[in-house]
């Protein structure tokens, strides 16, 4: 077992670095929202459990970004697929199957049908469409659960092409009811029909459910990244998102530590102010008329210690062709920033950081350091991202992380071709809060663990 005093210039943090699990830290306008057809959410609002994809699995912390960096690949994909064709279709809609972002990280698990059949689903803010495969399935991957039979539901109902539902979808043709088709840039791809049925969500005496939810029955699934879930929840900007049918003035998420065996929680209506706005930093939430479904971040820069880098205010400014921008995603694991951007954090990080870079170990992480097996105190460069309407300074297990067996510290950063992504290492114990009728987001330091 190896002890390590991380050094800020202010601040001394002794930490016990790690046999396995290897934590090596330490910190040195809009538009208002459409909705549908408002349905009923109780006055207090309920709350849902989430938990990795790769909890209880024995990987170190530095294994678990790996993973989700492997997994992120073609999430990325997706996304830059999206701001391509929104940026080269001169109407989008013309586009035949609308894309979107798809997978995810995180998992929460809800109830389908009367009776209630529960599932688990992937939750993502990058998207809007509620699905689950649904019988008969013509072309279904391999689910943990059984694959839900609207046959055996009392409550679902077909969506009539008419509906605001069938409205709202990007691409649809009417047959039997309103079908769909919902792309997720590469090959993934989710087809059937809309339906609306009750959904439950939370367990035992705090169930909360939830009636006439649209949400698409998918006969049709494939691609990649769907197998760890039976379905996907759209928590996006877009009318089909379940905040959005909730018609959810609220909503917020705090995730615990990726390498932290105690699950995440999703927030949704009153019960979700937990603190006040005031303790973190609240900042304005933007919007892409090309991209509606994102959370677009009002970011101005980045400084590493006492140092604020030579970026273009311009860089994460959304472009006249729907390009650029920064994100906050619940899906992507690492935070993504423009090249050049990059590019001046990683020198400046190299510069601020009294270590030799190493370039031998194969980690997937764009800057690692060398840690000698006689350190004792190892000094790293705070790292604060500045937003309009504040500055929110990360704890250092949000960007840096060690592995003692590989002898390294990685920045858990990485280069982005475009848009930025605020990923979700970086969100870690921070209160994530959107007020969608204010177009706001706050970021309100918690134990995510004590919620």
């Amino acid at each position: 077992m190896i002890m390590a005093t991380l050094k800020h210039p202010s601040l001394f943090v002794t930490l016990v670095a790690l046999l396995v699990l290897a934590l090596f830290v330490a910190p040195t306008s809009s538009t208002s929202r459409k909705t549908l057809k408002h349905h009923p959410c109780p006055t207090n609002g309920f709350r849902v459990m989430l938990h990795h994809v790769d909890s209880g699995k024995n990987l170190t912390k530095l294994e678990r970004v790996q993973h989700g960096i492997k997994r992120g690949k073609s999430r990325l994909q997706r996304l830059n697929a999206m701001v391509l064709a929104a940026s080269t279709t001169p109407n989008s809609d013309q586009l035949e199957a609308p894309i979107h972002a798809g997978n995810g990280e995180y998992l929460m698990e809800l109830a389908i049908g009367t009776p209630p059949v529960s599932y688990p689903a992937v939750l993502d803010t990058g998207s809007d469409l509620i699905w689950t495969q649904c019988r008969p399935c013509t072309r279904c991957y391999k689910q943990p659960t059984p694959i839900f039979d609207p046959k055996k539901s009392s409550s679902f109902s077909k969506v009539s092409c008419g509906s605001s539902l069938c409205s709202a979808l990007p691409s649809s043709t009417c047959s039997d009811g309103c079908e769909y088709v919902y792309s997720y840039g590469d090959y993934s791809v989710t087809q059937g029909v809309l339906g609306t049925e009750t959904f439950t969500f939370g367990k035992s005496k705090k169930k909360v459910s939830v009636d006439n939810i649209g949400f698409g029955c998918g006969e049709d699934n494939e691609g990649d990244g769907f197998e760890q879930a039976s379905g996907l929840v759209g928590l996006g900007r877009g009318p089909l998102s379940l905040v959005s049918q909730l018609n959810e003035p609220r909503f917020s998420y705090c995730l615990t530590p990726i390498d932290d065996t105690k699950k995440s929680v999703l927030l949704l209506g009153s019960s979700e102010k937990v603190k006040d706005a005031t303790e973190g930093v609240t900042t304005p939430l933007l919007k892409n008329p090309l991209q509606p479904s994102f959370y677009y971040l009002s970011l101005e820069g980045i400084s590493v210690g006492d140092t604020r880098l030579a970026i273009e205010k311009s860089t994460f400014d959304v472009g006249n062709d729907g390009s650029g921008g920064a994100i906050i995603d619940s899906g992507t694991t690492i935070t993504y920033i423009e090249q050049k951007a990059f590019d001046e954090l990683k020198k400046e990080f190299i510069s601020q950081t009294k270590l030799p870079v190493d370039k031998t170990s194969s980690t997937g992480l764009d800057l690692c350091f060398s840690l000698p097996s006689d350190a004792t105190e190892v000094e790293i460069p705070k790292l604060v991202f500045h937003f309009t309407g504040g500055d929110l300074e990360l704890p250092a297990e949000n960007y840096m992380i060690g592995d003692s067996s590989l002898g390294v510290a990685c920045l858990a950063m990485g280069a982005a071709s475009g848009m930025s992504i605020f990923g979700n290492v970086q969100q870690q114990n921070i209160l994530v809060s959107h007020d969608l009728q204010k177009d706001t987001i706050s970021f309100i330091p918690t134990s995510c663990d004590k919620l």
